[in-house]
């Protein structure tokens, strides 16, 4: 047993310094509130306040990630500064994704009431941010923030994956998108779609995995596309439980088609 002790211990020297997955996701959930005051009471008084917050932020970052030893071969500082230099542009995609679910979804009253209540507009924001960090090549961060996301909202987005502007995700839950899988523009994605891997064989790590969507896409809820070589083309519909693993053509729809039977019954009086 002292062996085991002894690892035990060893093994917590060497994460000791590793920030805990909630300060991680706390970051960017604060990054978030200051993109979107929408989600946040904000006590800003004037633009200086609203600079020194995006520069704390920054600074927490630059913390983050040098309390990382993953990530000890990482320029921090200028992984730091150019997070928060593409933040503006990161931000103007957030705002597509948004009203893309305010075009799409008759319940919703507002961008507001999107931007706020919505789980589908929270987990592609985490993405967005976590896909930066994975660009930069950080380790272990970004995945830190998408499974948060997943944790919150049911819809797990990998921070590798590309993804393009006004996607639509309204409730969300049970979404699976890959590493590898690549989704254009004004896409809409419905609950229990899976953009998965057709084998999960570890020698396919830094293959094509995961299919590729293309513009004005519709995949309604429960469909299952997988595959690294599976191109849905683009202004093409997906049905309801479909399962496909070979590509279509542009302007396709497939539907599933149930064995379902009807027995007409009277009520038992």
């Amino acid at each position: 047993m002292e062996d085991f002790y002894q690892y035990i211990y060893q093994k917590q020297m060497e994460v000791q310094d590793m920030p805990s997955n909630t300060r991680i996701a706390d970051w960017a959930m604060h990054v978030l509130h200051l993109l979107f005051p929408e989600r946040a009471s904000s006590n800003f008084k004037g633009v200086d306040d609203v600079r020194k917050a995006f520069e704390e932020a920054e600074e927490e970052l630059l913390e983050l990630l040098q309390k990382t030893k993953a990530c000890s071969h990482c320029d921090n500082k200028l992984i730091a500064n150019r997070f928060f230099e593409e933040l503006p542009s990161i931000y103007e995609v957030m705002l597509t994704d948004a009203q893309a679910i305010m075009d799409g979804d008759p319940a919703a009253r507002s961008l507001r009431e999107v931007i706020r209540t919505y789980p589908g507009f929270t987990a592609i924001c985490v993405y967005r941010i976590a896909h930066q960090l994975w660009q930069a090549r950080v380790p272990l961060i970004p995945r830190i923030l998408t499974e948060h996301a997943h944790s919150k909202t049911g819809i797990d987005i990998h921070p590798g994956a590309r993804i393009g502007q006004y996607l639509y995700i309204d409730h969300g839950t049970g979404i699976v998108i890959g590493e590898t899988c690549i989704i254009g523009d004004h896409v809409k994605l419905y609950q229990g779609v899976t953009l998965g891997a057709l084998s999960v064989e570890k020698n396919m790590a830094n293959t094509q995995r995961h299919p590729i969507i293309e513009d004005h896409v519709i995949i309604y809820a429960g469909a299952t596309i997988l595959g690294g070589q599976t191109v849905i083309g683009h202004h093409s519909v997906i049905g309801g439980n479909v399962w496909l693993t070979s590509s279509i053509d542009p302007y396709t729809t497939v539907y599933h088609q149930p064995n379902s039977k009807f027995i007409d019954s009277k009520p038992i009086v």
